[in-house]
């Protein structure tokens, strides 16, 4: 698989090569601006607790390359991998765990937990028939839409109209540690220049459900010796803010690293300080990129 990997890699990077220019498809980046090479990134990242992927919905550089690093995880850490997605919200973790025993097939599942996701069968269903394969555990750690929904109407008083069940669904800490005025969710406001909200409030509380719960989820089913490796949006956890800022303040201690998906013409902007604290290796890739069906 690594001489697969390497090739593809190869191809990759060569391809559409006309009049002796190269066009690239997509660059590997550490975050000190370097080329990273593939393998070496992997055994860099196996030593973590927590990797999580910042991916572009819709980029299939994004989930290609999230499918061919569980593979070289899962060589490396077997059973121990176990794997996080915001795709799934926390209420559909039955029905996912049912699907990965083998219970029923995946048209008995898909219409029930991934509403809002067209592009499952093609991006994800990969990821969650890996785990199923390799009997390998997949965690639904997404607060249900419906509640951040709730709370982008009537703000963090909303919980208060919940049942037990519910806020089962739904992480603990959400009250105890959100702060607006943390990076990523002061940088909401700030990109809205002149035209905030007056529920401005609501709204960066309602993104900060949807960390706290993917955060709580992840450490709820993490034990000592356990690798996760977790894929969301990557306004989730570049800058190790989002979900990875949550688990600082829930558990702190864990070895937590990232990778991220980049436009080249977003990159091009970047300030060297940037670049360097986005993420642990950045996917640079091109803006007129083929997109999936979202």
């Amino acid at each position: 698989m690594k001489h697969f990997i390497v090739t593809f890699l190869v191809l990759l990077i060569t391809i559409g090569t006309t009049n002796g220019q190269n066009k690239l498809t997509f660059q590997l980046f550490r975050n000190d601006g370097k080329t990273a090479d593939y393998d070496i990134m992997i055994q860099d990242l196996i030593v973590s607790d927590m990797v999580f992927f910042g991916e572009y919905h819709n980029n299939p550089i994004s989930h290609w390359m999230q499918l061919e690093m569980s593979k070289s995880f899962f060589k490396l850490k077997g059973r121990k991998l176990f794997f996080g997605a915001e795709m799934f919200e926390s209420g559909n973790q039955l029905v996912l765990n049912e699907y990965l025993k083998g219970y029923y097939a995946d048209d008995k599942m898909t219409a029930e937990i991934t509403q809002l996701w067209s592009n499952y069968q093609t991006d994800y269903r990969p990821l969650v028939d890996f785990a199923k394969e390799n009997n390998l555990r997949f965690i639904a750690t997404n607060i249900p839409r419906r509640y951040a929904s709730m709370i982008n109407k009537m703000g963090i008083s909303a919980l208060k109209n919940l049942s037990p069940e519910a806020l089962a669904l739904i992480g603990p800490d959400l009250d105890k540690y959100f702060d607006p005025t943390a990076k990523a969710y002061a940088e909401m406001a700030n990109n809205m220049g002149g035209h905030v909200p007056q529920n401005i409030l609501n709204i960066q509380t309602a993104q900060a459900s949807k960390d706290a719960t993917m955060a709580y989820f992840s450490l709820k089913n993490f034990y000592r010796g356990d690798f996760l490796f977790h894929f969301e949006g990557s306004y989730h956890s570049n800058y190790q803010q989002g979900i990875i800022w949550w688990i600082n303040k829930i558990q702190p201690g864990l070895k937590i690293k990232s990778i991220t998906t980049v436009m080249q013409s977003v990159w091009n902007k970047m300030t060297d300080d940037e670049k360097t604290t986005i993420a642990n290796y950045i996917i640079v890739v091109p803006d007129n990129l083929t997109q999936a069906k979202g």
